[in-house]
């Protein structure tokens, strides 16, 4: 029979097995801790690009993958060039062919002195593109009044004055220019002041160009309530926002607010002000689809579907493969082979998911054959993945960065099905996020909101100026004109200015000339 152990042998051995659970459990914290650390280190000195390398795949922890002993190059996959002289790209014009032209002839000095003993034989043209910066001038309003000759004592008559304000200084041209200024190239009013004052050398308080600013959002709120219902009303619209800070009076102090922005795809992107944030909303990895019935309140009441888009998945899978193995970020980046139905350019980084969707917005496929190839090959790869994590989810630690990205995925498994059942769904929100980027520039620039008010009136600006960039017009131009005609413009005529209206118009005009 073995022997009993003694009393010293068993509490040796106890507190062996305490020692030995204790090292353990200091291993895992010092592998967590590695990960956090790593991580801080490639966000504050490593590049943001989100595309896996094969080096930073090798680059795993000890214990977590079984790391390969000699890892061989990857060859970087570039693509296929072909031998025959590829023909010449055809080059678009330098400039507009509207610009205006300013001709300056030059003569030689001997025909100046005697211009009747040359003949003109010829000339030498060199063009050049030059510019004059912004100028101010007056604009003098003239209205003549008339009487009737057979009624000389009858009241004169007289053409109606359209202007913004009574008694206001600014023209239209001006205010589309401050407009601009601010919520395009993001120059705080106190600047814009300065540089009035020593170039132009026109003095114009920034109370004034504030007041100019509530001016001009006034007269534009019609044209972005259109534009906001038809935003709204599309039944699918993505959301994301930026936090404001906002001068509080009384206070002696900022708060914080809310700009959000809702983009429908192929269509306008409307920003609204909240100084609160908004519960009811999803979260701004997400897109919704919004009923068209109440398409009219406001954003926070409307309740949404959330459609999580592939990016912030993609986010979270990318830092964590770059933590572990090639065997783990291919989990993530889809299956390498082609699609049967798509004929895709050649292998890249790009995971499959956004190569079919390349492909689909390449052809201008509508909702119902996104549907179908989605159901046909987008889904399958889903369901892959899905799968594949369900089964190596239980040997990573939940805490570890690889083990949060799966937790991450799998919750998102039921959600994520609206993306391939759901052809106005997109695969991100790119498109909102680029509206939405440009103001942290004017929020670093600006440093907040005058008032609480004043974000509205910023939304309403910020959505006239993003509805003409994103359709490649002039703001200036387009605010010019809009803000010329809308005081002898009816409601029922606001449809008529709107940037799409306004470019489609344009266009025709343009058209128009060229036949002529």
């Amino acid at each position: 029979m073995p022997e009993q152990p003694t009393a010293r042998e068993a509490e040796l051995v106890a507190k062996l097995a305490r020692a030995t659970a204790e090292i353990q459990g200091v291993r895992t914290e010092n592998k967590l801790l590695r990960e956090k650390l790593d991580a801080l280190l490639r966000r504050l000195c490593g590049a943001q690009s989100e595309k896996l390398d094969a080096a930073q795949l090798l680059l795993m922890l000890p214990g977590c993958d079984e790391a390969p002993k000699s890892p061989e190059p990857v060859a970087a996959e570039e693509p296929r060039r072909s031998t025959a002289a590829s023909p010449p790209r055809e080059r678009g014009p330098r400039w507009p062919a509207e610009l205006p032209v300013v001709e300056q002839v030059i003569d030689p000095d001997p025909v100046k002195g005697g211009p009747e003993a040359w003949r003109c034989i010829g000339e030498e043209v060199t063009e050049q593109l030059d510019y004059e910066p912004a100028r101010f001038f007056k604009r003098r309003i003239v209205r003549r009044k008339f009487v009737r000759r057979d009624h000389p004592f009858a009241a004169p008559i007289i053409a109606p004055l359209h202007t913004l304000q009574d008694r206001c200084i600014a023209a239209p041209g001006l205010i589309a220019a401050i407009v601009v200024g601010k919520f395009c190239d993001h120059l705080p009013l106190y600047r814009q002041e300065q540089i009035f004052a020593t170039r132009p050398d026109v003095q114009i308080p920034r109370q004034s160009l504030a007041q100019w600013m509530g001016l001009a959002a006034e007269w534009l709120r019609a044209i972005y309530e259109h534009i906001r219902t038809g935003v709204l009303g599309g039944g699918y619209v993505q959301v994301d926002e930026t936090p404001i800070e906002y001068l509080d009076p009384g206070n002696g102090e900022t708060r914080l607010g809310y700009l959000w922005a809702c983009a429908r795809p192929g269509g306008d992107t409307v920003f609204t002000w909240h100084v609160e944030p908004c519960r009811n909303l999803p979260g701004k990895h997400y897109s919704g689809r919004l009923p068209r019935h109440r398409a009219e309140r406001w954003l926070q009441r409307l309740p949404c579907v959330r459609a999580p888009t592939q990016r912030p998945r993609r986010r979270r899978s990318h830092r964590a493969g770059r933590l572990l193995g090639a065997r783990a970020a291919r989990i993530f980046r889809g299956m390498r082979r082609h699609p049967t139905h798509l004929r895709l350019a050649a292998p890249s980084d790009r995971p499959v998911l956004y190569r079919i969707e390349s492909a689909l917005r390449a052809c201008q496929a509508g909702p119902r054959l996104r549907e179908a190839v989605r159901a046909a090959q987008s889904a399958p790869i889903l369901r892959r993945s899905q799968a594949a994590l369900e089964l190596i989810r239980g040997r990573h630690l939940p805490q570890s960065a690889f083990g949060k990205a799966i937790t991450y995925t799998l919750d998102l498994g039921p959600a994520l099905e609206i993306f391939a059942t759901d052809g106005r769904i997109e695969i991100d929100k790119n498109g909102v996020e680029n509206a939405i980027r440009p103001t942290a520039i004017g929020k670093k620039n600006g440093l907040f909101f005058g008032a609480a008010h004043a974000g509205e009136r910023g939304a309403i600006l910020y959505t006239s100026v993003e509805s003409c960039r994103r359709r490649g017009i002039d703001p200036i131009a387009s605010l010019r004109d809009v803000l010329t005609r809308l005081p002898s413009m009816t409601t029922g005529q606001i449809p008529e200015v709107t940037p799409e209206a306004w470019t489609k118009a344009r266009r025709q005009g343009c058209a128009a000339q060229a036949a002529a």
